[in-house]
This record gives C-alpha cells, structure tokens and sequence, in this order.
C-alpha cells in the first residue's frame, strides 16, 4: 500500500520569544532557527517514519531546494515535486517558554498546484492506495473528488480552518482530522462530542478524528466514539504535533487498527515530538514510539 501526500512544502523560521508579541510592541527573539516545515512535509515524514511507503507531490521555489532534500533522506519518494516560479511557502513561528506556538503563512508555491498535475500524479495511483491532504496547497477540493472517483482511500487533516474547507466534499473521505479549533469551524459548535456527532452526521462513512491538545484526542465511526487521554511530558515545542499525530494514526488506520489503538499510537508519537525543537527534526520513529509505549 502506498501513501500519495498532496502536501505543502514551507520554509520554517522559528523565532524562540519570551513571550508572543503583543499588538504594537517590538521585541527581540532569544534565538532563530531555520527549519524544513510545512503541513505536507511534516505530515511524509512522519507516516514515512511509522513505516509507510510515502509519495510526496508539491510545488517549491529555487530556495526550496533542501526540502526536497529532507524528504529524500527520510526515504520518501520526491519524483512529484515540481519547481516554479513562486517563492517557496514559508512561516513565521513564535515559540514560548511553555512551548506554545503561533504561525504565520505564506502559501507562495503551494498554491501554484494546479488540477492538471493533480490528475497528472493520481494517474499513477492504484485503487486502495492512500492519498493525504492538508488545507494549505491549493486544489485541495478537487483532489478529494478525483482520488475519490478513482478508489483511492482519501485522509485529510482540516488545517488551518478558511473559508476554502466549504468547497471540500467531505463526506468522500476515509478520514478526517481536526483539532479544537478546526472542528469548531466544521461543525458550528465549541463542544467535542457534539462537533464528533454533527460531522458524523454529515460524513457518515467517514473516521472523524479531533485532537483537544491537554484533554487528549477523540475518534467516531459509524456508532463508535473513543477517548484517549494526552500523555504528560515536558513540552518544548508543539510545531509538529498535531503532524506526527496525523502520520501515525494514518498508519495504524491503514493496517485496520482499532480507534483506541490507532488513538493510542498517535497520541505516544506526538507526545515525543513535543519534548523536542523544531517540526520535522523532531517526529519519532516508529522504534522510538514502541519504546515510549512500553516504557
């Protein structure tokens, strides 16, 4: 079984502040780090390092070179990577002392993904292989459309929540993942069981999969609602989260895992990312998580 990311591709630059800027103020940054990111790149490397066989399919500028790079070398297959003529995407993370973070996009190359390629590349796919999708590239709607048509078993992780998520047909995938704030923006209400129960009701085929940070994560299908706590750690730096939790519920969802054990999974991994700086750098492998389970 293959994994086909449709994923953005973003330059990082992580600013470690005493505490998030304040409407009007000017403060300097304790230190600056510059990282591979993006939702996309995250969300490859962790599926690739919780095992899966990972195709990434995105677009980057002339800068974004290393990108491509650090995909190559967490052994995820870059043939569909395109370069044009846009500025790599890129953020802009604020980091406090407790670990929290606050992001800043530019879309740039991301948004230059057109429906021609996406066919271009679904082409190349097999019914039952995987497709992974993110809110932060364009033709995002229609590639659920077609992998759907196609057989294609389509995951989307709803993030960040805009106003493009109303064009997205979601009741044709597999698996949908939200956090708080994201699934607040589907379901029109603040209320985790509820938001589980409203998008159930609109996605009745569907996996729906919300993390609540600190309160732990939640999953629903058909009749079945699951609850998994949140691991107490030391957090040092929360980027990549919610990324390492999408690539390693993937991965146990794509083997037929139970909720609880895919929740349980995904939960450890991203527990372990989180004691760690920087986004990609710091997702567990597959070892490392086991390690941690049994631990």
């Amino acid at each position: 079984m293959r994994v086909l990311n449709i994923g953005s591709l973003n330059i990082d630059y992580v600013y470690e502040m005493p505490h998030f800027v304040q409407p009007g103020e000017t403060l300097s940054s304790l230190r600056l780090q510059i990282n591979c990111g993006g939702k996309g790149l995250n969300q490859s490397i962790a599926a690739a390092k919780a095992g899966l066989d990972v195709y990434h399919a995105g677009c980057i500028g002339e800068e974004g070179l290393f990108l491509v790079e650090k995909l190559a070398q967490s052994g995820i297959h870059t043939d569909y990577i395109r370069q044009v003529e846009d500025k790599t995407g890129h953020a802009i993370i604020q980091v406090d002392p407790s670990g929290q973070n606050d992001i800043i996009l530019y879309s740039g190359a991301n948004h230059a993904l057109t429906e021609e390629a996406v066919d271009a590349v679904l082409a190349r796919f097999s019914r039952g292989d995987i497709v992974l999708l993110q809110n932060e590239t364009s033709c995002v709607a229609y590639a659920v459309r077609r992998a759907w048509e196609l057989g294609l078993r389509v995951a989307l992780n709803a993030a960040p929540s805009d106003e493009n998520l109303k064009q997205v047909p979601l009741e044709k995938l597999e698996w949908l993942l939200v956090n708080e704030v994201e699934g607040a923006y589907l379901a029109r209400t603040q209320e985790p069981a509820e938001i589980l129960r409203r998008l159930g009701q609109r996605c009745p085929d569907t996996t729906i999969v919300l993390t609540l940070g600190g309160a732990g994560s939640m999953a629903a299908r058909g009749g079945e609602t699951v609850h998994v706590p949140a691991m107490t750690v030391q957090a040092v730096d929360t980027t990549a989260a919610g990324d390492t939790f999408t690539g390693y519920f993937l991965r146990h969802a794509a083997e037929g895992g139970s909720l609880e054990s895919c929740l349980q999974l995904a939960t450890a991994a991203s527990a372990l990312a989180v004691t760690r700086p920087g986004a990609a750098d710091s997702i567990p492998s597959y070892e490392e998580v086991q390690a941690f389970l049994r631990a």
